[in-house]
């Protein structure tokens, strides 16, 4: 099973891909979302051969969904009725930050997505086989 998670930011969408035993999470690049961020991913799905996509999803630090959260929410919705594979979210609060933490300065801002892409995938992965932190 292909596995591919991404983390929608502003500017960019982190994606990252599970190794074949869906283990392993692991960055893997950005795209430029452009005036049609359906259809990049959809097209990122396809080349990728995934048979999941997983989305992290930005809740608040209270787990509320603010305004970032629905902006994703309406592009789950609309992945949903696109792509032919489960679209399925996952809690992505502070993923950047870990990710930023864990590169340290002077990385450029597309690696830190893809990494924050393939936290949010690993913490997928690591529920599906009951591993807590």
């Amino acid at each position: 099973m292909r596995i591919l998670g991404i983390d929608v930011g502003e500017r960019r969408i982190g994606v990252a891909v599970a190794d074949d035993q869906a283990l392993v999470a692991v960055p893997l690049t950005t795209i430029d979302p452009g005036p049609d961020p359906v259809g990049a991913i959809a097209r990122l799905v396809l080349e990728q051969k995934a048979d999941l996509l997983v989305v992290g999803l930005p809740l608040s630090l209270s787990g509320a969904l603010g305004p970032q959260g629905q902006k994703v929410m309406a592009l789950i919705e609309a992945l949903s009725s696109r792509l032919s594979i489960p679209v399925e979210t996952w809690d992505e609060r502070l993923s950047t930050k870990e990710a930023q933490r864990r590169l340290g300065p002077g990385h450029p801002p597309e690696r830190r997505d893809a990494l924050a892409a393939a936290i949010v995938l690993q913490a997928y992965l690591d529920h599906l086989r009951g591993i807590r932190e």
